[in-house]
């Protein structure tokens, strides 16, 4: 398959407005001009390899599911990128939209989760207990927040009203698994990885919580649901994705780039699983009807692809650690275009939005950052 590269770099204007109030800041807003897009040619990306099956699970293997009528993506042109600063020393690293239109971001340098208010620029922080080093955090339909801390080796529930946070401990014969993400199956069980070399699943209904040993050793990352309820994961040690059965078994999936370093995973409304590829710095998708994959190189000379995100529209989002970006891929026209990040280094390490929005946390600036349309 022939394809083309497009690159923009946005030019960004930062005005810093910062409240005068302890612990809040009023957002920052990064405009970005669309400057003119110019292509590259590239090489076809290698052809499909076959997975390799760890523990094949047939049950659970998605076929390609028949795209709804999808929202129009907002034009390039029209978008805008906007940070808000959060408390000194947060170092946040995930973030997820909450259902009352604020968002949540796990502030692992304070060993806190946080909210923030987009309206007014405000956040506040609840407390995780002792040791905590919280890495993801994602929202149930009940509008509870769900944090996976590796500091204190446990699955966290936080009450959006009350702050109340439950826990649920790892057995004690899996310490320090280094949790990092999880993700809502199709019957509402939560899956979870610790990049020790380890995933696991909890049921909240039961609170019964079963952990497994996972291919290759250490490295499990990244974890998605695919819109039927299927559990995909990156190892980036193992630098494969995993197919998770119902029983825990793992169908391990070979990216067509030996040792890629597949980081994170997300579907889009099909089914077909994209990949950051940390290593290579590439963008790359599995198909699961007919075990193919497609490659994209990121923009520029020394990309590092961290997180991937598959928005409403099945518009992809990749940041990059060596460009200091947040990129935008269109699967239609296989294009790029690139939002500079108004701090350097801004470290985004995951992604995860709402209708319209794309959010992210500059974990090396102590701010929040979205991308959405000018003047929302």
């Amino acid at each position: 398959m022939g394809f083309r590269i497009l690159r923009l770099v946005a030019p960004l204007g930062l005005a810093l407005m910062v409240a005068a109030c302890t612990g809040d800041a009023a957002p920052v807003t990064t405009r970005t001009t669309a400057a003119p897009a110019t292509s590259a040619p590239t090489t076809t990306p290698p052809a499909a390899t076959a997975s390799t099956s760890i523990a094949t699970n047939t049950s659970t293997t998605t076929a390609a599911v028949p795209a709804p009528a999808a929202p129009q993506s907002i034009p390039v042109a029209t978008l805008e990128l906007v940070a808000y600063p959060v408390p000194a020393g947060s170092r946040p690293h995930d973030v997820a939209p909450a259902a009352d239109g604020g968002v949540w971001y796990t502030a692992q340098g304070s060993g806190e989760l946080g909210w923030l208010d987009p309206t007014a620029g405000e956040t506040r922080h609840i407390d995780l207990g002792a040791g905590s080093k919280p890495h993801g955090v994602i929202v149930d339909d009940d509008g509870f927040a769900w944090v996976t801390d590796g500091g204190r080796n446990a699955i966290q529930k936080v009450d959006p009203l009350t702050d109340e946070v439950t826990e649920y401990p790892l057995p004690a014969n899996r310490p320090n698994a280094n949790l990092n993400t999880a993700a809502f199956d199709g019957t509402g069980r939560l899956w979870f990885t610790g990049q020790n070399g380890i995933h696991g699943v909890l049921d909240p209904a039961t609170e019964s919580m079963d952990v497994f040993d996972s291919p290759r050793g250490r490295g499990p990352y990244g974890i998605a649901a695919t819109p039927r309820g299927t559990i995909y994961f990156a190892s980036l040690a193992g630098s494969y994705v995993g197919l998770i059965g119902e029983d825990g078994s793992v169908t391990v999936l070979e990216p067509p780039t030996p040792s890629q370093g597949a980081r994170r995973v997300w579907s889009d409304s099909t089914g077909a699983i994209w990949v950051s590829e940390w290593n290579s710095g590439q963008l790359s998708r599995y198909r699961p009807p007919d075990e193919s994959w497609d490659i994209w190189p990121l923009p520029g000379g020394d990309a590092s692809a961290y997180a991937v995100y598959v928005d409403d529209t099945d518009i992809v989002w990749v940041t990059d650690f060596g460009g200091n970006a947040i990129h935008r891929f269109d699967p239609a026209t296989e294009t790029f275009h690139t939002f500079e990040l108004p701090s350097n280094p801004g470290d985004v390490r995951q992604l995860l939005g709402r209708p319209g929005e794309v959010w992210g946390a500059e974990s090396a600036a102590d701010q929040l950052v979205v991308i959405r349309r000018s003047g929302d």
